[in-house]
């Protein structure tokens, strides 16, 4: 099974240079995450460090955690060119030090949670590295149009997107999806597997947004090539806010 580092130059390049403010996803997650300035923030699963770049550059004190080296190197290598202040740090997300419990003021997760195969530890180590009222941001493919058997068919009156073996958690892989999910595949949960694992780690769920997949990445046609309309009639990522309360539950 391949990994971000064995196809890191060609994820690097399909996502391309745009910034953060281009993306047509990111908007909903900022919108969530609200004010940063001063705040101390993880990029969780931070790959080349887009999205901790630009919670830098609003004024956020920001750590980048990956597992993947050649990601992480990208993402060195634009901070020794334009330097934000930002700290990255390889390490697996399924089970962060200890040594960083209650570290943040919040974690953002920007399309990653479908790439880590073990969701029940990662959300735990959210919650432990989470100072106690702080803020959980993720997106990801939406898990109810995304699964292992899901794409579209011609009918009489239009494309009409398929789902199937929604209720079958686990890894796939599809060679005919572009991007991460046909390369290196991705896993699927159920969106009620999603909600009660973060119950169960002590997070508390905020708001859901829905987006559609009609513009995914619309500013990098290397992204956005063979999106199809009909992607539009159904939500084809998740964006999510949790908090922390101020008294947690949580086990240590």
């Amino acid at each position: 099974m391949k990994t971000y580092d064995d196809i890191a130059e060609w994820y690097d390049q399909w996502i391309g240079t745009h910034s953060m403010s281009e993306d047509p996803f990111f908007p909903a997650v900022e919108a969530l995450i609200g004010e940063v300035k001063g705040t101390h923030i993880c990029d969780l699963a931070c790959g080349q460090g887009r999205v901790a770049r630009h919670l830098a550059e609003q004024g956020a004190r920001v750590v980048g955690i990956d597992l993947s080296a050649k990601l992480l190197a990208i993402a060195r290598h634009q901070e020794e060119t334009n330097p934000r202040g930002i700290e990255y740090v390889q390490a697996n997300v399924q089970n962060l030090d200890h040594q960083v419990v209650g570290l943040f003021d919040g974690v953002v997760c920007f399309m990653a949670l479908m790439d880590i195969p073990e969701l029940t530890p990662t959300l735990h180590s959210v919650a432990r590295i989470l100072q106690p009222g702080g803020w959980f941001v993720f997106a990801l493919l939406h898990p109810c149009f995304h699964t292992s058997r899901s794409g579209e068919i011609e009918t009489p009156e239009g494309a009409v997107r398929t789902i199937g073996r929604y209720f079958v958690e686990g890894y796939w892989r599809s060679d005919t999806r572009p991007g991460p999910p046909g390369k290196i595949g991705a896993y699927h949960r159920t969106l009620s597997t999603y909600i009660n694992t973060l119950t169960d780690a002590g997070l508390q769920l905020v708001r859901l947004s829905e987006l559609s997949g009609v513009s995914t990445i619309a500013a990098s046609p290397s992204l956005s090539r063979g999106i199809r309309p009909v992607w539009q009639e159904v939500p084809s990522i998740l964006v999510a806010s949790c908090r922390k309360p101020k008294e947690s539950t949580q086990s240590k």
